[in-house]
């Protein structure tokens, strides 16, 4: 088997007992990047030279006898709104394409002191602000299942990459979604964390980050198995850095078990009927638990649908006072049409709203904060239908079928302040399917005991072959 269609942890394993070097690891993952990104346009900036480089220094260091991180020599990707020392921090938009970020952000510094050789960025939409992968500086990024379904965004070319081999993980944010619907899209794990779980800084941002930002955005892993993902948020979440003063260190295991074995299944929604496909997915999760010992019941949490309305009062207000000014600069024809569908379609909202909007955040964080004492673990869809086209928010009232179908489904986590799972699960029509696995904040560690009870029987994803 090659070395690319090993996950991290296997791959790890390997070089740690001497049986493969970082050097032939690295070359492989180079080697399918070479291969099949030429078809889908999910890695940007590669870095061949550096990364065999990196590989070398690496297996020097191994032969002289220094213990290896647990991503020793492990190929990765980084997602270029991350900075990387000495590479562009462009947001994917044509002006700031020759910023060269002078550190690493503490996320990336957590990957390489933890061995990980990184080869390569994957693209994302302009600010990271489209639900499809697409911009005027590096172009349209392909779903290796099919090219005319959307493979995501905006960690659209995190998740390709992963699914097709190139790099074991893959580094993704998410502030509505961006990182559990690519995942979907693309047949992945990907793992949303807690506010405040993985630093986040970069040296190359001119302001501040929003109020939304700061209570929303966060980084985290992109893998084809969900013991990947476990390690993956250990290494990330592994040390803060002084410039976040919302880092925490909260243990990542030996937390107390729920004293509940709940889970509530969530098959219907107050605002859209839901596919009978995307039902499944999740009745199948809760029959998988429910062999393990779970105590699985069809149930609503309370305000799905509000928490879903108040990104929208919270988020919109900022991101557009920010991004509006910003869109002829940018020079992005794609972001400017699936932007000005948004806003035209949104509530107007004044200084009031938002602050109302906060304040009824805080109560619903309560409500639910209660309801997973209850239920620690609820299952819902990623959308309300299977899939969306590649330019669905470019089309004529395509924003509005994305917030309809998915943004509903994507946008309460963020609002809540909750960690989510993004789990495969299942096809339809030849396309990945899959479900969400919400629990408390900091319990990431009960979304990924349930994520691989559902691998246990799904089996960990291998990596495909572009299908076209």
């Amino acid at each position: 088997m090659e070395l690319w269609h090993y996950d991290a942890t296997d791959l790890a394993a390997l070089i740690r007992a001497g049986k493969v070097s970082a050097r032939e690891a690295t070359a492989s993952h180079l080697a399918r990047l070479d291969a099949v990104n030429p078809k889908i346009n999910a890695v940007v900036h590669r870095f061949h030279g550096e990364a065999l480089a990196d590989a070398d220094a690496a297996d020097r260091r191994f032969k002289a006898g220094e213990e290896p991180g647990p991503l020793h020599g492990v190929p990765i990707t980084i997602k270029l709104t991350a900075d990387q020392k000495g590479q562009p921090s462009d947001s994917a938009v044509i002006p700031f394409r020759d910023l060269i970020a002078p550190e690493d952000a503490p996320v990336v510094r957590n990957l390489r002191k933890a061995g990980a050789i990184i080869i390569g960025r994957t693209n994302s939409p302009a600010f990271a602000m489209r639900f499809m992968t697409d911009n005027a500086l590096h172009g349209l990024t392909l779903n290796p299942w099919n090219r005319d379904i959307t493979c995501g965004g905006s960690s659209g070319g995190a998740g390709a990459a992963t699914a097709v081999g190139i790099g074991a993980l893959a580094h993704g944010t998410d502030i509505g979604g961006s990182i559990r619907w690519p995942a979907y899209c693309n047949g992945i794990v990907g793992l949303r964390t807690t506010p405040g779980r993985i630093p986040s800084y970069n040296s190359t941002a001119r302001t501040p980050p929003p109020n939304s930002g700061q209570l929303m955005a966060v980084a985290g892993p992109m893998t084809r198995s969900v013991r990947d993902a476990r390690l993956g948020l250990k290494i990330m979440a592994s040390e803060g850095h002084p410039a976040d003063p919302l880092w925490l260190p909260i243990p990542l295991e030996g937390l107390p078990n729920p004293a509940s074995r709940k889970v509530a299944l969530v098959t219907s929604h107050p605002a859209v009927p839901i596919h009978s496909s995307s039902v499944e997915a999740v009745r199948t999760a809760g029959r998988y638990l429910s062999a393990a010992g779970y105590d699985v019941e069809e149930v609503s949490p309370p305000g799905f649908e509000r928490a879903y309305e108040l990104w929208e009062t919270i988020g919109m207000v900022e991101v557009r006072a920010l991004l509006e000014p910003m869109l002829g600069m940018i020079n992005d024809p794609g972001m400017d049409k699936a932007q000005r569908q948004w806003w035209a379609d949104a509530n107007k909202v004044e200084l009031k709203d938002y602050f109302a909007a906060l304040s009824e955040r805080h109560g619903l964080m309560k409500q639910w904060g209660l309801f997973l004492e209850q239920y620690p673990l609820v299952i819902t869809p990623v959308g309300a239908v299977p899939s969306a086209a590649a330019d669905q928010d470019t089309q004529d009232g395509g924003m509005k079928f994305m917030l309809d179908n998915f943004a509903r489904f994507l946008f309460p986590a963020p609002v809540l302040g909750l960690p989510v799972l993004a789990m495969p699960l299942g096809s339809f029509h030849g396309m990945p399917q899959g479900v969400q696995i919400y629990a408390a904040k900091y319990r990431e560690d009960l979304c990924l005991e349930a994520g691989e009870i559902i691998e246990a029987w799904e089996g960990p994803r291998a990596p495909v072959d572009p299908k076209f």
